[in-house]
This record gives C-alpha cells, sequence and structure tokens, in this order.
C-alpha cells in the first residue's frame, strides 16, 4: 500500500524544522512572561520580521488570537470604528468582536466593497470616530483578492488604520516573501500587520509588524506578554531558520511552488475537475449540488489521498493545499485518484484503487 499523498497542511514553503536542524537549548521556556524576559532569539527575530515586511519594528506572540485580542484592545482606547471586509478570517474578527462587546462599533462590509468602506469610514469621521479597516491579506475562499492599496489610501485620508491578517501571504508573496506590504508597496504608520508564521515558514508563533510607536505601546498594554507564555524558544528557533532558509532559497521555493500549482489547475482540466478560480496554493474543488463531499473526502481518504473537507453552506467541498514539498509525482498521481473517485463514488473505494492503479 503507498503512502498517504498529504494535500491537507498548509506548510506551503515545505519548511518542517526537525530538531535536528534547531541546535540545542537549555530550557524549553524561561517560566516567566514576555514582559518579564523576552525568550532566547526572540529581538533577533523581531528585528528580523520587521525589516522583512518593510515596518519600523515588530514583536512576537504566542499566537494571532493573542495578538488581535490584545491590539483591538488597545486601538480601541481611541475612539474607533471597527469596519471589518466580510472575507476576512475568523481569529482576526474574535479580536474585533470582543471589543465591539466592549462598545465599540463594528460594522461587516461586503468582501473588497472599496465604496461600502470609504461611506462607512466618512460616517465614522461624523461621528468622531477613526475608522479601523481589518482585511486579510489574502483570502483563499474568496472570488477576488482585497484590494489592500485602496483601503490602505482610505484609512491614511480618514485619519484611522488599515489592520490585515498577512498568515496567508507573509513568506509566498512580495520582495523575499514579505507579505502584503512589500507586494502591494504599502508603508506608513496607519498600517499594521499581524500574522502567522505557522503556514510558509512553519513555524508556530505570531508576529505584530508596525510602527515603532505602536508597537511601543503594544508592549505596554499587551495582557498576553503579562499572562501568558511566550513563543518557545523551539519556536523561535524554527523561525529564524525559517528566516535563514528564505534569504538563501526562498525565491527558488516559491517558484516551485508556483509551478506546482500551475500543474495542478492544468492537471485538473486535463481529467475534467473543476476548480474554482484562485492561483492560490489552496485548491478548492467546484463541486455540483450531485455530488456528496462527504462521501468524496472519504473515497480519497481509502484510495491514499488526504485532503481538506470544508463546508460551504449546506454542501461540503474538498480543499487540496499544494506545498513546494510535492514532486510532480505526486500531483499527477493525486488528480488521478480524484478523477477516479469522482467517477465511481458510488461505487466501492476498492474499486477505485484498482481503477487508477491498474488502469481499469
Amino acid at each position: 500500500m503507498r503512502d498517504i499523498l498529504d494535500f491537507a497542511n498548509a506548510l506551503y514553503l515545505g519548511l518542517r524544522h526537525p530538531s535536528t536542524a534547531l541546535g540545542e537549548w537549555d530550557a524549553l521556556t524561561l517560566g516567566r512572561p514576555a514582559a518579564s524576559s523576552e525568550p532566547p532569539g526572540a529581538a533577533q527575530l523581531a528585528a528580523a520580521l520587521a525589516l522583512l515586511c518593510g515596518c519600523e519594528a515588530a514583536t512576537l506572540l504566542p499566537s494571532t488570537l493573542h495578538l488581535f485580542c490584545d491590539l483591538f484592545e488597545l486601538m480601541a482606547q481611541t475612539p474607533v470604528a471597527i469596519l471589518v471586509d466580510g472575507a476576512s478570517y475568523p481569529i482576526a474578527r474574535i479580536g474585533a468582536e470582543r471589543a465591539a462587546a466592549k462598545g465599540t462599533p463594528l460594522t461587516v462590509f461586503a468582501h473588497a466593497d472599496v465604496g461600502a468602506a470609504r461611506r462607512l469610514a466618512q460616517a465614522a469621521r461624523r461621528q468622531g470616530r477613526r475608522p479601523l479597516i481589518l482585511a486579510d491579506g489574502y483570502s483563499p475562499g474568496a472570488a477576488q483578492a482585497p484590494p489592500l492599496a485602496a483601503y490602505a489610501a482610505l484609512a491614511r485620508e480618514a485619519g484611522g488604520w488599515l489592520v490585515l491578517d498577512d498568515t496567508q501571504v507573509i513568506g509566498l508573496f512580495g520582495r523575499g516573501g514579505g507579505g502584503s506590504l512589500r507586494r502591494h508597496g504599502i508603508k506608513g504608520s496607519h498600517v499594521v500587520v499581524g500574522s502567522s508564521l505557522s503556514k510558509a515558514f512553519g513555524a508556530p508563533l505570531a508576529v505584530l509588524c508596525a510602527s515603532a510607536d505602536l508597537v511601543r505601546r503594544f508592549g505596554q498594554s499587551s495582557q498576553a506578554r503579562v499572562h501568558s507564555s511566550p513563543p518557545s524558544v523551539a519556536s523561535i528557533r524554527a523561525a529564524l531558520a525559517a528566516l535563514r532558509i528564505n534569504r538563501a532559497h526562498g525565491d527558488q521555493l516559491r517558484r516551485r511552488l508556483w509551478c506546482r500549482v500551475a500543474q495542478w489547475r492544468a492537471g485538473a482540466a486535463r481529467h475534467g475537475i473543476a476548480l474554482r478560480a484562485s492561483a492560490f496554493p489552496v485548491q478548492t474543488l467546484a463541486l455540483d449540488g450531485r455530488t456528496d463531499g462527504v462521501a468524496l473526502h472519504a473515497c480519497l481518504r481509502s484510495a491514499g489521498v488526504d485532503a481538506v473537507l470544508q463546508r460551504a453552506g449546506t454542501q461540503a467541498t474538498l480543499s487540496f493545499i499544494v506545498t513546494a514539498r510535492h514532486a510532480p509525482d505526486d500531483i499527477e498521481r493525486a488528480l488521478a485518484l480524484l478523477a477516479a473517485c469522482l467517477r465511481a463514488q458510488s461505487g466501492s473505494v476498492a474499486h477505485t484503487r484498482r481503477e487508477y492503479e491498474y488502469g481499469i
């Protein structure tokens, strides 16, 4: 039996950081919060990430949930109105909704609707509030990319902020993998970026990149830095290793990734498999209403392919995450098994495996 083909992990550049590559450490954690003492390597990593992303300063958090809860708590100390792009990821929205529960006005507008964002920003200014626009650097499930340059210009003109969740983008887009600010040529104190490094860079921690003043004030007010453990030494070592690999081989890994994504889309078209329009590594099937996504997922698992089962309203569909670690043969084999499962979904999984392996 062949190994499972893994199309369910989001390590886009294929970085895994085995323990043998990270060196030794005396303690995994210092047993004290970051407000008391930064873990070894934290300052070096924060400075490197700020430089990569094109910001003045940065600070580390254990997760984006900690980051966005503390960030919106800080931002709400000034009279603001939170304007949420409808495709924003749930974790950042939790931070925004937490601020809303404490009295900060929050409005969700349709994804990529700059006109609606402008009207809401103008209304906020009339009420004596500064608009805070929340958006993702990239939303894999959305039909179009967010108009970040327009959002940034609107935030600057209205005296507010653009807060980006750049988790999907950092490491993939922009010069050197620096993310959305590098990609769109955006800079200024009106832009704040929060990112997890657990996807392209494969390190389970988060970074806040912003102006030096905002990062300083965040450090003074952050509850996570007082009451939570900071990122572990292992996570920091993994992130530093990722940045070293990125400097040496990042462009090569990104080219390989985009080649694999293009191969996936071309192969799907050849097999007659309908995909949603996206050149992002997360490739989602455009299933018709007659296809049982849950059964298709089970068929693929039995046939040797692990994909991501997702709900789209009342219908289930599947996403396949392509990474730089996939070989061309992995792509072709997974597509052939997917096509076989689609053709024989009502038959047995065993028949589906034979159909692919023996050309039946």
